[in-house]
């Protein structure tokens, strides 16, 4: 199985309908499929003009580190030469704080990942879990 636009879309709408359920800041959500491509972006109204790439960061470290980005953050903590060397690796898109989450299907298999941005980063991430799970499939925060 691979991460197509209509199950991208899908993410995107569970998401968003969490944020509006949640009453949650305007969101950017992105999805990228598991060689770190763009398949779908939205952009709410009202979401200030950097969320595109930070989102993108954030979905992008998760899948450059195998890991959500709530890891990286804990990681970073830990060993911020690391994370620094490795933000520098991937061209500065890599945004260590919860909103990244992989997305995996049934068996494990690593279809890509979410990032969300434009409320707290808690919001941001459950936002993403409830995107990925509305299409049927697992997210991965850790």
């Amino acid at each position: 199985m691979t991460l197509d636009l209509d199950t991208a879309r899908t993410i995107v709408a569970g998401a968003r309908r969490h944020g509006a359920e949640a009453g949650l800041k305007p969101l950017t959500v992105v999805v990228l499929d598991q060689g770190g491509h763009i398949v779908a972006v939205e952009r709410e109204d009202g979401s200030s003009n950097a969320r595109v790439a930070i989102g993108f960061g954030k979905a992008n470290g998760a899948l450059a580190l195998g890991m959500g980005s709530r890891s990286i953050m804990a990681r970073a903590e830990q060993q911020a030469y690391f994370v620094n060397a490795v933000t520098s690796a991937v061209g500065g898109s890599l945004v260590p704080v919860p909103g990244g989450v992989l997305v995996r299907d049934d068996a494990g298999t690593l279809l890509g990942a979410v990032g969300i941005t434009g409320d707290t980063s808690d919001n941001d991430e459950a936002a993403a879990v409830a995107g990925i799970e509305s299409a049927g499939l697992t997210a991965q925060v850790d």
